[in-house]
């Protein structure tokens, strides 16, 4: 792996990610806040590693797998601390880990096969709406006169409006996770004939 700058920001995320999960965890409202921050900062490297791959053609197989990787590795993170610290439900948060992973991986497979996956609308409005529920209940933890939204506190968990966010985020998440593999057929076939191949 040559190391670009697209390739060090892409590095850079997955380092900070295991940080921001620890300082996230820390009862302390100071780490919390510097958790947050951190979370900020890899978010901003997602996007400048890819405008500058594409801008210099600085562009590479081990970026284009890896970039896509380390952007759902920090969001998986961030949402199962939100499942571990009951402010979301965990078999949620298993349905979008599950579905970004598997269409992250048709997607790396369809790169490597020289038949790039293009990314949908719905896709889009999916990531759209994971990202501002991720910072906005960043945002609500680090605010102490909230009152506390933790599943287990509040009398209806359903009608709260973590609930109610991130229940469209799953719903988005299923609906154009079944829509790329529907339209994506052909590669999954493809995936599935070579892995079938290897095994045999």
């Amino acid at each position: 792996m040559k190391m670009t700058i697209p390739n060090a920001l892409t590095v850079s995320r997955i380092i900070l990610t295991p940080v921001f999960y620890y300082l996230i965890i820390q009862p302390e409202p100071d780490l919390k806040i510097a958790a947050s921050i951190i979370f900020l900062i890899a978010s901003i490297t997602d996007w400048y590693d890819g405008y500058i791959a594409r801008r210099f053609n600085m562009t590479s197989r081990w970026g284009q797998f890896m970039d896509p990787l380390a952007d759902k590795f920090l969001v998986s993170t961030a949402l199962a601390v939100f499942a571990y610290l009951n402010y979301v439900y965990w078999w949620m948060v298993l349905i979008v880990i599950i579905r970004d992973f598997t269409i992250t991986f048709l997607r790396s497979f369809a790169e490597y096969i020289g038949r790039p996956i293009i990314t949908s609308s719905l896709a889009k409005w999916k990531t759209a709406f994971q990202m501002t529920f991720v910072f906005a209940l960043l945002l609500y933890i680090n605010i102490p006169v909230f009152p506390d939204v933790r599943l287990n506190l509040v009398p209806s968990p359903w009608i709260q409006w973590t609930t109610i966010l991130f229940s469209i985020v799953v719903l988005l998440t299923a609906i154009s996770g079944i829509q790329y593999l529907i339209v994506n057929r052909a590669h999954l076939s493809e995936l599935t004939r070579r892995l079938f191949r290897r095994i045999s």
